[in-house]
Formats: structure tokens, sequence, C-alpha cells
């Protein structure tokens, strides 16, 4: 675990961050920091990639790794900053803003995948960061489970387009539904199957 080495050399308030949301083409992308009290807890021992968890496994570890932090922030970002940014850039400037918005500043930041440039904090890109930081694990149940809620409170609000059951990624029930019934609001128009569909008017 990348933590055990920070913490040897005396760097305790190690902060994680992971996102939610960059393949789907509807709703936003959140981002979530969060700084583990101790990241060897046993309170901790389930939480892993939240791609490898389960939805209700992903709940009940939601709140053991809220229970479990010294800090934690999850930001939102917009479908229209998306659309008027790109998503890599709005995926940084979203890991920027979370660690920014922690209430107790790290030594240090663990990302997965790709570096924060500009962050005065040291930090890591670490490949797989979701796998093998527990840091990152945990900002990933976070990120994943503040946005399904998002996309399930959506599905109430556009009823019929499955939103609750694929969270806005893109399947074949999703695009019927896009073609039958409009894009709506929360679609992004930067994606290249909505954009698609809005030059050919389906």
């Amino acid at each position: 675990m990348i933590e055990q080495s920070l913490l040897k050399a005396g760097i305790k308030k190690i902060a994680g961050v992971d996102e939610a949301g960059r393949g789907p083409c509807a709703g936003p992308l959140v981002v979530a920091a969060v700084i583990l009290k101790n990241p060897f807890s046993t309170d901790l021992k389930e939480v892993r990639d939240s791609k490898e968890l389960t939805a209700d496994q992903r709940e009940l570890l939601y709140e053991v790794v809220i229970s479990n932090s010294l800090s934690y922030s999850i930001i939102e970002i917009s479908v229209e900053e998306i659309d008027l940014l790109g998503l890599h850039k709005c995926n940084i400037e979203g890991m920027r803003r979370a660690v920014n918005a922690l209430q107790i500043k790290p030594e240090y930041v663990l990302t997965d995948g790709y570096p924060i440039p500009g962050l005065t904090t040291a930090n890591l890109a670490v490949w797989k960061g979701d796998q093998v930081a527990i840091s990152i694990s945990a900002a990933s149940i976070l990120a994943k489970v503040y946005r399904d809620r998002i996309m399930i409170k959506l599905d109430q609000d556009y009823p019929n387009y499955g939103l609750a059951s694929h969270k806005g990624y893109i399947t074949t029930l999703h695009t019927a539904a896009i073609k039958e019934r409009g894009v709506l609001p929360i679609h992004r128009r930067s994606f290249a199957n909505i954009a698609a569909i809005l030059q050919t008017g389906e």
C-alpha cells in the first residue's frame, strides 16, 4: 500500500482523490477527496475500488469512509461546464477543487491516474490508484455513491430514460429513449453520440 511508505516517511495527512462519471453521456462529473484518520483501520478492511463493489456494499462503505475521515469533500462538475471546457480539463479542475475544499490541508495527495498541475501540495498520480491506494479507493466510493444518488434523483425528474439503472452511460435502452423522447438538459452535447443525435434530428 502506497500509504504505508508515506506514513513511514512521517507523512500522515494523505488525501486520496478520485472521480465518478467520466464515461456517461448524461449527468455531472463528481470528484471526491478524502483524508483518512488511519488508512490501516480495521473499519476500512472492506474498502476497495468502487467498481469491485455492489451498490449495497458501496452505500454501507460510504458511511464507513466518512466516519473514518479527518476531512472529505465532494465536488460536482456540471454538464454545462463539461461541454464548455471538455471532459479532461474538467476532471483535472474537479480534482483541484476537491483538494482545495478539504477543511484540513493534506501533506500529500494521491490521485487516480492523472496528475494535478498547479497544485502546491506534493502529489502523485497513481496508475490504477483506486486498486492500490486505500485513500483513492475511499474517494472512489464517495464519488460513485454521491453520483449514483444524483442519477436516481434525476430519474424521478426525467422518467422513461432509465437513468436510475444505467446512471447516464450509453446503453441501447438509453440511446433508444433519447431518440424517441429527445435530448435532455442533463445530456452532454459535446459527447459524440449526443452530438450525432442532435445533428440528425432523431
